[in-house]
């Protein structure tokens, strides 16, 4: 093959190369002409580029999900910490000393009002009954012989047989004789009731606790000598601790007709238990204490409740719940919905009819299950945004969807992993070879 130089002029231009073209089967013949490849490659790319941006669509605003918040009737509701207590507490005591013969009960069993718990050794009190019986007996017979001397003297004194001084001698001997009567049947009867003290008997009817004594212990009356104690816990008291402020305020909210009581000076009283469990049992307020602890500003509010099974045992922690009346111009704001700015004020962030967004300071006071209890800072119908919120800033437009709350049973399904990246001819090649 042979390389010929082309004829044509030369040219001497910026673009300008040997450019091999065939003349002839086995002949190459090289030209000297311009390119400008190059330069319109670049420019076809800048007006591509130049047009893609002016038809780039512009962005979307940001997609918010809203509530429509009205006024409502809440319930005004208060959460107190409390302790149980018995219904009755009787302490059993020995009244009388001696020895403890028997024990009548089981330990943590229910006894009954009069049933007998414990019986001491009654020997010494029969002996001191029966002596009281001789005595007394003596006694009335030395008030006959006295009456009747006194009879015949008074008598006797008319007719001057006897003087007037024995004859007065006989009327103080009778009159003492009758007196020590009287003694000795106060002594009897005392020595009655020191013998019906040697049965211990309960008091009142309830639950028996842990016998302090056993059979041979010594008891003694002087000092009272604690031999059991028996708890009435059905129905049982519950006691709450509210602090005067939180008091003070609810007088003046039902004064002013902003807060209505639910019945005529009634609350219903809701109890949860320790392990966070609902107590099934409604109580019923009893009264609310006058004096306010120096020590902890609170005041105490008892409840009484039933307590048939006897789940609720003295001295368990519990909390109450106290509906205390409807606040009716209250409304319900989901709590993820509402935020805390650096102050510590309640805020949320509201749509305006213009389609901005807007923060607003809100007057939350409480909670009620998944809710903020707004009582000012927001209008009646206003729109508050509930999900994605953080996605926009005050002032920004947004686009509104109805919020939808989540349901309980709803579950969070697993998501697809991302797709790869999209794969070049020569990696599907590489591949399809392999």
């Amino acid at each position: 093959m042979k390389f010929v130089a082309n004829q044509d002029p030369p040219y001497d231009g910026p673009y300008s190369r040997w450019i091999p073209f065939p003349v002839q089967p086995g002949l190459i013949r090289y030209s000297f002409r311009p390119c400008f490849c190059i330069g319109a490659t670049v420019s076809l790319v800048l007006l591509s580029g130049c047009n893609a941006q002016s038809q780039t669509p512009p962005p979307q605003p940001p997609e918010v999900a809203i509530l429509k918040v009205r006024r409502e009737a809440v319930p005004v509701s208060v959460e107190l910490p409390g302790r149980t207590n018995p219904y009755l507490v009787a302490q059993v005591r020995a009244r009388v000393d001696g020895i403890v013969l028997k024990r009548d009960f089981k330990e943590g069993s229910d006894v009954k009002a009069g049933q007998r718990l414990y019986k001491i050794d009654p020997a010494p009190y029969i002996a001191a009954l029966n002596s009281a019986q001789a005595t007394l007996a003596n006694a009335q017979a030395a008030v006959k012989s006295a009456t009747a001397q006194a009879e015949r003297y008074s008598i006797l004194v008319g007719g001057n047989a006897v003087s007037k001084q024995d004859y007065d001698n006989a009327v103080a001997t009778r009159d003492q004789m009758t007196a020590n009567v009287a003694s000795g049947k106060a002594t009897l009867q005392t020595a009655r009731i020191n013998l019906g003290y040697t049965d211990v008997l309960s008091p009142i009817t309830g639950r028996s606790g842990i016998s302090i004594l056993t059979e041979g212990a010594y008891v003694q009356a002087s000092a009272a000598t604690l031999m059991t104690t028996v708890r009435q816990i059905d129905p049982i008291y519950v006691d709450l601790s509210q602090s005067s402020v939180e008091g003070l305020q609810l007088r003046r909210d039902v004064a002013s007709g902003r807060i209505k009581l639910t019945g005529p000076g009634q609350a219903t009283v809701t109890l949860q238990l320790e392990d966070g469990t609902q107590y099934p049992e409604t109580g019923k307020l009893e009264f609310t204490d006058i004096t306010v602890d120096q020590t902890t500003g609170s005041v105490t509010i008892r409840v009484l409740f039933p307590n048939p099974r006897y789940v609720l045992l003295p001295g368990m922690y519990v909390r109450a719940r106290i509906d205390e009346g409807v606040n009716e111009n209250a409304m319900l704001v989901p709590q993820v919905a509402v935020t805390h700015n650096p102050v510590g004020q309640a805020t949320a962030m509201v749509v305006g009819a213009d389609g901005k967004a807007a923060v607003r300071t809100i007057q939350a006071t409480r909670t009620l299950g998944d809710n903020w209890v707004v009582e000012g800072g927001l209008d009646d119908g206003e729109q508050v945004i509930v999900a994605g919120w953080h996605k926009v800033q005050p002032g920004m437009q947004v686009r509104t969807v109805a919020w939808q709350p989540p349901q309980e049973n709803q579950r969070p399904t697993a998501q697809s992993p991302a797709p790869s990246a999209a794969v070049g001819p020569q990696e599907r090649v590489a591949r399809s070879s392999q």
